[in-house]
């Protein structure tokens, strides 16, 4: 085989990198980024605020992979892939333990904004796990946030829910999202790391 220039391979070095940057760019899906919010609890009266940060953006395959371990074998399985997942980033109160995001998505809107979902398994703590109420049979955590073009808007929490496949639209989603929701009210981008 013949050798190839000093330039040549150089070229062909830089065309490698930029392939690479463009795969690993469309694996995260975007930059990371962070969110505030303030939180109303509707069922138990209480409020406050949380901060959300998106280290790394679920991929396609990703997605596909929890779709497909819903459809095929449950919600049950759902969740030990879920938990299987990379950290994505994490959301807490201030001043308090977070908890780690397993899936981040973030789709454009056709009124130029964005929706985000986040998911992740819900803690159950020693007691709800020894006296297994009818909660133990909603271990997941979902955040879905509805922005405008200036990165503000609401949103809904669902801290112990049941997911469903949402066929028409390719997604997984909640149950009845309605029935528990904690309400987000001014919901910001506070920043991209860039």
């Amino acid at each position: 085989m013949p050798q190839l220039k000093p330039i040549v391979r150089f070229t062909i070095t830089l065309a490698c990198l930029a392939t690479a940057v463009v795969v690993l760019r469309a694996q995260t899906r975007g930059t990371p980024e962070r969110f505030t919010a303030a939180a109303i609890n509707t069922n138990r009266g209480g409020a406050g605020n949380i901060d959300i940060q998106v280290d790394r953006w679920s991929s396609d395959a990703e997605r596909d992979k929890l779709i497909n371990a819903l459809t095929t074998k449950g919600a049950d399985k759902l969740l030990d892939v879920l938990q299987d997942l990379p950290v994505k980033g994490n959301f807490r109160a201030p001043g308090q333990l977070g908890w780690d995001i397993r899936y981040a998505r973030h789709d454009a809107t056709e009124e130029g904004g964005e929706r985000v979902v986040l998911a992740t398994d819900r803690p159950i703590g020693f007691l709800e796990s020894e006296r297994q109420p009818r909660s133990i049979n909603y271990p997941f955590t979902i955040i879905e946030m509805q922005l405008n073009r200036d990165g503000e808007g609401e949103g809904r929490m669902s801290l112990a829910t049941k997911v469903i496949l949402d066929k028409k639209k390719n997604r997984i989603t909640l149950e009845n999202f309605e029935l528990q929701p904690v309400l987000l009210t001014q919901v910001k981008r506070t920043s991209s790391f860039n």
